[in-house]
């Protein structure tokens, strides 16, 4: 029958009949109407948008720029390694190591950031002086007033740092739980040491859970370094404040503060982006990137497998 009528089997039997998505259509008219009234409404604000661009490059936008990274990179960084620190005690069999984690977690992740950076900056009400001697010696590795050793930058920094390095310790340790306790038993069948254990077994294994938790926590971080300008420190939130108690462009000065945040941020998502895909190589197909998948994506009729 087939071969009389010369149609082959696949386009006889399975006619392609074009679907049509009339939910997607209206949704997608309702939310461009949405974005276009929006843009609409902002563009009749009384904000003069031709000053934002001119507000972006001035020093002390500059300024808080340079000191907005500075401040969360460090505290990100420092948080990571006391995280680590503090996980390994928590998943130690030491009871007393168990229980001054937990109690390190319980108290920074219980006490609002904005308290804990007032609280530093303010350490010299309960320590006038901070005094680090030098064990069986008359020296001192510190011997100094508080109030010249506590800048706000180190205020701002055991606020931030210290906060986050408890929910870092909940990250990896549940990070390192996730690893399958099998890999652990063969490393220790082949004689590796705990410490090389965890190097090169646990860890590659745990940062495919770790690392997306960690990216977005260090995007919090960028934005909550806005918190220190309550303790005068100049990050970009302060910068746009300071700008505007002098131009009082105060609305296009916070929009400069705003895209400096947003291009921080961006440049951070690109980053995690690339971290996730490197520890997570194995799980990927080979030369099938990002460029791949969109253009498979973009090619691919709905309902249909794409080739492999």
């Amino acid at each position: 029958m087939v071969a009389e009528t010369g149609l082959q089997p696949d386009r006889r039997l399975l006619p392609k009949v074009g679907l049509r998505h009339w939910g997607r259509y209206v949704s997608a008219v309702i939310v461009l109407a949405v974005l276009l009234a929006l843009g609409y409404a902002v563009s009749q604000g009384a904000i003069e948008w031709h000053l934002v661009p001119d507000q972006l490059t001035q020093s002390v936008m500059l300024e808080g720029v340079r000191n907005t990274i500075e401040l969360a990179v460090v505290a990100q960084a420092g948080a990571v390694v006391i995280g680590v620190v503090v996980a390994l005690m928590r998943l130690s069999r030491n009871p007393l190591l168990r229980l001054v984690a937990f109690g390190y977690t319980w108290l920074f992740r219980g006490l609002p950031v904005l308290l804990q950076i007032i609280l530093w900056y303010n350490i010299a009400l309960i320590f006038p002086r901070i005094v680090v001697p030098v064990p069986f010696t008359s020296l001192h590795l510190i011997n100094e007033s508080s109030n010249t050793l506590v800048t706000a930058f180190l205020a701002a920094l055991l606020g931030l740092g210290l906060n986050e390095s408890a929910y870092m310790a909940e990250i990896v340790r549940a990070g390192l739980s996730s690893v399958d306790p099998g890999q652990r038993e063969a490393a220790e069948s082949i004689g590796m040491t705990p410490g090389k254990i965890l190097r090169r077994v646990v860890l590659p294994q745990a940062m495919r859970v770790i690392v997306p938790p960690t990216g977005n926590d260090f995007i919090n971080m960028i934005k909550g370094t806005s918190l220190a300008s309550v303790i005068g420190f100049v990050e970009i939130t302060k910068a746009a404040q300071n700008l505007s108690s002098h131009s009082l462009a105060v609305v296009e000065d916070l929009l400069a503060g705003a895209v400096w945040y947003m291009v921080i941020v961006s440049v951070a998502n690109v980053g995690q982006y690339f971290l996730e895909r490197y520890y997570s190589a194995s799980l990927r197909d080979p030369g099938r990137g990002l460029t791949f998948r969109i253009g498979r994506s973009l090619r691919t009729p709905p309902l249909m497998r794409g080739a492999e």
